[in-house]
């Protein structure tokens, strides 16, 4: 029982009035009903059902669900009956909807659960109705979340079909191989693939749209290139795309699907950005939102000891580090580059247990997916400190040294789409440590120094469409040993033996300062992850003016022209790289 004099004062009047409010007896008045509906004392109605009875209250009934409240306070012929045939409803379900109404609770099982739920929607017990809706949303599975959709539209129920359609596109693969999902409408299947939320590969789209053909081709082969137009296909590989793609006998009978691979294939081949025609829409569709951006740092001299094999995933929303599989061998400043969610290795100085060091053209390669380690197609000359790039299907090495010691003006360049080195037109000028970067057909080429180990204050541009190179001297390239980064027309050099820190905008061709980072860098890694440039580790110079290894994590944010500092580093890195890794977030992260 609960007691609430009203407030007094020494100096103020005395109230006269005590509030009292009895908590218990709110508690207790459903279970004394209850108690009478047993007894049959005072009811005044019978529900029938299955040739059995249940006695109730009709103010009891009325209070608790608009259906009763209509039927006994409105001109219907039950007003007056004693009782109430309620066809439909079985009886053991009824029993527990009427123990429900007098007691507030029940007990849902997978036995009960759907007839206590057309009960409950026909009597208009909404709460009771949702409660089965929660126990069914325990219950979703990949097996059986696209049956549950369909119950729930039966049923009417929104909360259901919401969570069982969250679960079919966050399983998406494992839904597929369910005996449900080739029973889908074309409407329904589309609805899935044109989803942003969709978690899945493109290539398992293209897969999968296959597999719900096959299932009823007589009918649903004339849907292929309906369907084939919700692949996003500047996601797909370019190797899958026209080996198995362009290849299907699916494909193939589709003149409009042929339309769109060989649009696909012009546009590669030109190495343009513009899509023609219709294709414009179909190129510019995102990334699905569940595709998220990793940050991965790899290699590098790790803590000012032995070369590292280690490569760290960064998770951005635990804010913590983890381990990928570790790089094969030990390689001494090779290139990192990332294409198509694999992260490749290339090329570095090895060395042997008797003290040799052997400078190789061997690739690594490493997918998300199976957290191991390949071997990918050699290069065609072995290096080692050189730089790498990509642009489109094609990774670029650009540079670096031979073999023989040698600084090399030379540049190869990788097809994913066909798994084919080949050799390109060489850079006019020889440079060691040069900031590189690609934008718009183009690979700039910022600076760096020659064998003399002395600044080269000029700009070599690459075309990449005519295998061209020019150059342009510039007073303000002074840079060596720094990284460039791209986010929009603008390319960033950061640092560099200095804080200093530049964009280059590709459209004016002029260069603008930013924010000077906290300390004088060099041998530090940059990559851009949603927006901003992520810089990692490298050596810096002191007050002292020595030099220490970095294990800094700092980002860059070009919308404020400003620096976050992000902690450090699980250790002292530097000679290291940094790239952009996209991966699907709903699926399980190798530790």
């Amino acid at each position: 029982m609960c007691f609430k004099s009203s407030e007094t004062s020494l100096d103020g009047p005395i109230s006269d009035v005590l509030h009292f409010k009895d908590k218990d007896l709110i508690s207790t008045l459903l279970l004394e009903l209850n108690t009478l509906r047993k007894d049959q004392i005072f009811t005044d109605v019978v529900l029938c059902s299955e040739g059995k009875e249940l006695p109730c209250h009709r103010n009891v009934l009325v209070s608790s669900s608009p259906y009763f409240y209509a039927m006994f306070c409105s001109c219907f012929l039950e007003t007056q009956k004693p009782r109430i045939d309620l066809q439909g409803v079985p009886y053991d379900i009824l029993a527990s909807i009427v123990e429900y109404v007098y007691t507030g609770s029940v007990s849902i099982t997978m036995e009960l659960v759907l007839p206590l739920m057309q009960a409950a929607s026909m009597l208009q017990y909404g709460r009771l109705f949702e409660a089965c809706s929660t126990f069914l949303q325990t219950q979703l599975s990949p097996d059986n979340c696209l049956s549950m959709i369909r119950l729930s539209e039966i049923l009417h129920c929104p909360s259901l079909q919401g969570k069982a359609r969250e679960l079919a596109v966050k399983s998406f693969s494992d839904v597929v191989v369910s005996e449900d999902f080739c029973e889908l409408s074309l409407p329904e299947l589309v609805s899935y693939l044109e989803d942003d939320k969709l978690c899945v590969e493109e290539e398992q789209v293209f897969e999968t749209l296959l597999a719900w053909i096959h299932h009823d081709p007589f009918s649903r082969r004339s849907t292929i290139h309906d369907l084939f137009r919700r692949v996003r296909l500047r996601h797909v590989h370019p190797s899958y795309l026209f080996q198995f793609i362009a290849n299907d006998p699916l494909v193939q009978s589709s003149s409009l699907c042929i339309e769109i691979i060989e649009s696909v294939r012009r546009l590669l081949f030109s190495v343009g950005t513009h899509c023609p025609g219709d294709l414009e829409t179909l190129w510019a569709v995102p990334r699905r939102k569940n595709c998220k951006e990793a940050l991965v740092v790899v290699g590098g001299r790790k803590n000012g000891e032995r070369t590292s094999r280690e490569a760290l995933l960064y998770d951005e929303q635990t804010r913590c580090w983890q381990c990928l599989a570790k790089i094969p061998l030990r390689l001494h400043r090779p290139s990192y580059i990332c294409m198509h969610s694999i992260l490749y290795v290339l090329g570095g100085l090895t060395t042997t247990a008797g003290g040799q060091c052997t400078t190789s053209k061997t690739v690594y390669t490493l997918s998300l997916k199976t957290n191991q380690w390949r071997v990918g197609e050699p290069m065609l000359t072995p290096r080692y400190a050189h730089q790498s790039s990509t642009y489109l299907h094609f990774i670029f090495v650009l540079g670096g040294l031979t073999a023989d010691g040698q600084l090399s003006n030379s540049v190869e360049r990788y097809d994913t789409m066909f798994n084919l080195w080949e050799a390109m037109a060489p850079m006019p000028t020889a440079v060691l440590h040069p900031a590189v970067a690609a934008h718009d057909q183009r690979i700039y080429v910022f600076g760096g120094e020659d064998a003399m180990q002395k600044p080269v204050r000029i700009i070599q541009v690459y075309h990449i469409g005519r295998n061209m190179w020019y150059r342009m001297e510039t007073r303000t390239v002074k840079n060596v040993c720094a990284p460039a980064a791209v986010i929009d027309d603008k390319i960033y050099i950061v640092g560099g033996y200095t804080r200093r820190m530049v964009a280059y905008d590709v459209k004016t061709n002029r260069f603008e300062k930013c924010e000077n980072m906290k300390a004088r860098k060099m041998h530090h890694s940059a990559a851009v992850v949603n927006g901003k440039i992520y810089v990692t580790g490298g050596r810096f110079i002191n007050s002292d003016e020595s030099v220490e290894d970095s294990d800094g994590f700092d980002f860059y944010d070009p919308k404020t022209d400003s620096w976050v500092s992000m902690g450090t580093l699980p250790f002292k890195l530097f000679d290291h790289g940094s790239v952009n890794l996209v991966y699907l977030s709903d699926k399980f992260l190798p530790t």
